[in-house]
């Protein structure tokens, strides 16, 4: 006859060596995400270098769960985290055939993409905005989902059907360059600057104080204020 620990034990063995294989997954996943950075990194620079123009793709590897490839004033952040997480019972993924065979393979780890200003780092500017510009999803099979900004050509809401190769992380990296490049640092609004304080001057801190960063595609409430005005 089960008992109730037995009932436990085997969740805790399931569970435990399901989140246990996602991870690993993940890691290796991230470790080759960050070969390819550096490999398109390489193949750019080399590239700028032979038609003789002084801009430089850097890739620096912070660790086991960080890289960073900067390129034009911009910076990419990819993070992994180091948790297992399952999608909501209301996401679109749920409902796929892929999922609802084996609920399993919801359980993902997570690669986030941010992009930040390269100057934000270069200054410690530490108030200024970055953007997730994507996350991939990894499961216990090595397949992936990206989610990002519908506007990006690297957007998949469901799983792929077959494990990430290079070549995938290779496309969701260089389109993370291309949408990254292409939206550019607005004006901050005029108001928000006005004002600064000698303390700020003396200190040589007003890039700490104010805010710097790209809007990348969102519409903030500012934006449709402004223009409902503009229309009006």
């Amino acid at each position: 006859m089960e008992t109730k620990n037995d009932h436990i034990y085997k969740k805790l063995v399931g569970k435990g060596l399901l989140k246990k294989q996602v991870y690993k997954n993940t890691l290796e996943v991230f470790q080759e995400f960050k070969m390819v950075a550096d490999l398109v990194r390489f193949e750019a620079d080399r590239r700028l270098s032979g038609d003789g123009h002084p801009l430089r793709v850097e890739f620096r590897d912070k660790g086991a769960f960080e890289g960073e490839l900067r390129f034009a004033g911009d910076t990419l952040i990819f993070n992994m985290h180091t948790n297992v997480f399952e999608f909501s019972r209301v996401h679109e993924v749920m409902k796929t055939p892929y999922i609802k065979e084996d609920p399993e393979r919801s359980y993902c780890g997570v690669i986030n993409i941010f992009n930040f200003l390269t100057d934000s780092f270069r200054y410690n500017r530490m108030n200024d905005f970055g953007y997730l510009v994507a996350r991939v999803f990894i499961n216990k099979e090595k397949f992936f989902l990206v989610e990002g900004k519908h506007q990006n050509n690297f957007y998949y809401n469901q799983f792929m059907t077959e494990p990430i190769t290079q070549a995938n992380m290779r496309q969701i990296i260089e389109s993370a360059m291309s949408y990254s490049i292409d939206f550019d640092l607005l004006v901050p609004p005029y108001d928000m600057v006005k004002e600064t304080t000698v303390s700020d001057v003396i200190e040589n801190s007003f890039n700490l104080k104010t805010r710097t960063g790209k809007r990348m595609g969102f519409k903030f409430q500012a934006d449709h204020d402004q223009h409902k005005a503009e229309d009006s």
